[in-house]
């Protein structure tokens, strides 16, 4: 680019020779010149737009969710009845490591508040804590193995020892 008009260097030149223009105002306005009418157009394009979009949700969001949810399930169970402490805090103790390690995966800390647990029966009978507990650890399995099925190959080995953990909670709490 050809620049034929005089051009102000700083603080340098003397008012007798006019205002001058600064190489910085010529660039900016041959740029404007060059994009020519394409620069509207694209401002509503988000192009210029300077915010950052939060990113989408990770496939593991509520798995991790579900994790802490079931934690918190067992831990109300244990305050229900402190006799089942030796079947429910191992079992616990797996969901918080759980949920732990997806978020981890998905690299993103846990929402703020506490985990919205499932109701836990009425009472203090440990049959009927057992049953509800049971229920929601078969879902629980059933969430997990449909995730590792749908997970890329770096994400199934830990989805599927989380399927398998629940299906050995399943179990323990027959």
């Amino acid at each position: 680019m050809v620049l034929t008009c005089p051009v102000a260097r700083g603080r340098t030149t003397s008012h007798q020779e006019g205002p001058g223009h600064s190489r910085r105002n010529l660039l900016r306005a041959g740029a404007l010149v060059a994009l020519g009418g394409t620069a509207v157009p694209l401002t509503g394009c988000d192009l210029f737009d300077r915010h950052d979009p939060s990113p989408p949700p990770d496939p593991l969001e509520p798995l991790a969710a579900e994790s802490a949810a079931l934690e918190a399930r067992h831990r109300a169970a244990l305050a229900a009845s402190p006799d089942l402490a030796g079947r429910l805090t191992p079992i616990a103790d797996a969901h918080r490591a759980h949920a732990e390690e997806l978020r981890r995966v998905i690299g993103r800390p846990a929402p703020g508040g506490s985990p919205a647990a499932s109701p836990t029966p009425a009472g203090t009978d440990p049959a009927g804590l057992l049953a509800g507990l049971r229920t929601a650890e078969q879902q629980g399995r059933e969430n997990a193995a449909k995730a590792c099925a749908a997970a890329p190959a770096e994400r199934a080995a830990l989805l599927g020892s989380i399927a398998a953990a629940r299906a050995t909670h399943v179990e323990a709490l027959k």
